[in-house]
């Protein structure tokens, strides 16, 4: 069995429409896939029907935007209602704070000699799409500011970079708690990325698992090779589920659908946690 639980949709910043990830699974030989778009779970829908089509298992995610002091952190919610109000009002909060955000980088970036405007970012922007850096950096690209994404973060849009802005995010015990309360489970996602600031720390995770955490990404393609053991150990010694996902994004990353996986035997730890929880991701189809 090939499961691969972290992948992004063009509702966020992938390139794809959530069918088309799920065919993409398909093509890719994976079994399982979940999508977790960025502070929305408007792709649900759409890519469990495509599964139910072409016999791949969706599970449906979020990935919610946090941040302890200068750590930027993101985290997985797997399985919630996304109809619990605290919850969905506190992502609709973070979606309307994106639009104002993304303005404010891109006269960042015009103060910094870069000749794009908001009419470019919205050229890269689908319908229903939560606006993000990712975007911002495509039109970088199409005017011919920055060869790829990467370059366009590592120079402009990290968090340690000039044209960076801040945004509405949650603290990461608020999100793991609200997942919990959502029916839902909560995984930190690539803790030890450390993309453009400073990686999470042990004693974080281990906080966060006093108020209900209950998996994290370790193979993941911004975690290098050499540190992968210990965070497996951190993860045997919380008692967390060890989780295996490629963060695919389509054409917006290098990264292929399927190149990290999940161990089944986890796969199967996550679905327990879930089926404690009284919503699941059977109910992602009426949600």
């Amino acid at each position: 069995m090939r499961i691969d639980l972290h992948t992004h949709s063009n509702v966020s910043d992938g390139s794809q429409p959530p069918a088309d990830v799920v065919a993409s699974a398909a093509q890719a030989g994976l079994d399982v896939v979940g999508l977790c778009d960025h502070d929305t779970t408007s792709g649900w829908l759409e890519a469990i029907i495509a599964g139910e089509q072409l016999g791949v298992e969706v599970i449906p995610g979020v990935e919610i935007s946090c941040a302890r002091g200068p750590v930027g952190i993101h985290m997985l919610g797997y399985g919630i209602n996304p109809r619990y109000a605290e919850l969905a009002d506190e992502l609709e909060r973070i979606r309307n704070d994106r639009v104002p955000r993304a303005k404010a980088v891109v006269r960042r970036l015009n103060a910094l000699g870069v000749e794009i405007t908001w009419q470019d970012v919205v050229g890269q922007v689908s319908n229903e799409t939560v606006v993000g850096r990712p975007h911002i950096a495509d039109a970088m690209v199409a005017r011919g500011v920055v060869a790829d994404r990467h370059e366009a973060f590592a120079r402009y849009l990290n968090r340690s970079c000039p044209a960076y802005v801040s945004h509405r995010v949650l603290d990461p015990a608020s999100a793991v708690e609200m997942i919990t309360a959502a029916d839902g489970v909560a995984v930190i996602a690539h803790p030890k990325a450390g993309r453009g600031g400073a990686q999470v720390s042990d004693e974080l995770i281990a906080n966060l698992c006093q108020v209900g955490l209950v998996g994290i990404e370790v193979d993941h393609p911004d975690h290098p090779q050499q540190i992968r053991p210990a965070l497996a150990d951190l993860a045997d010694q919380l008692q967390l589920v060890k989780l295996g996902s490629s963060d695919y994004h389509g054409t917006g990353k290098t990264i292929a659908i399927g190149q990290e996986t999940t161990d089944p035997q986890q796969y199967e730890a996550l679905r327990h946690a879930m089926r404690r929880a009284r919503w699941g991701w059977e109910g992602a189809r009426q949600g």
